[in-house]
């Protein structure tokens, strides 16, 4: 299976398939509100404004897991990020990135590209760079800024 293969709901449940995002390039980020790294926010904002009408997307996905620090709702997690942040970007329901209950999508990035310390997601804020043809290109630890992976993204939609 690829990357296009997978699907996962949105924020009001329905179905989401990888298919509506082929031949973008993506970054892919498991998310939190009440995480020391949330501010991340407003440069994930910024690559999306400065790269979207060149075929860029990020694919936000809010995840409990680390800490409980995506407490409420899919709807309250949108209405903090939209309000405090300003984003724009796609946001996804709420997800296990890790664990028995994990979203396929995430076991396949996490095969595909293991981070420092072996395949699981450590914390929030963890980054997967694909490429237009959906081959996952690089994984981003938390501590990457946004601003980081600039070159990378612009790489991409060059290629």
């Amino acid at each position: 299976m690829g990357i296009y293969d997978y699907s996962f709901a949105a924020r009001d449940g329905s179905k989401v398939s990888m298919q509506d995002y082929k031949n973008k390039v993506l970054l892919i980020v498991n998310t939190a509100t009440g995480c020391g790294f949330t501010p991340q926010y407003k440069g994930l904002q910024e690559l999306y404004d400065k790269y979207k009408e060149q075929g860029f997307e990020i694919l936000d996905f809010p995840c409990n897991q680390f800490a409980n620090q995506a407490p409420g709702s899919d709807e309250e997690i949108h209405t903090f990020c939209t309000g405090r942040f300003g984003i724009t970007f796609p946001q996804f329901a709420k997800i296990d990135v890790n664990g028995k209950d994990e979203a396929p999508l995430y076991t396949y990035l996490k095969k595909e590209k293991k981070g420092i310390i072996g395949s699981s997601i450590k914390w929030n804020f963890t980054k997967f760079l694909v490429s237009k043809n959906g081959e996952v290109i690089k994984r981003f630890a938390p501590t990457d800024e946004p601003a980081s992976i600039d070159a990378y993204i612009k790489k991409e939609l060059e290629a």
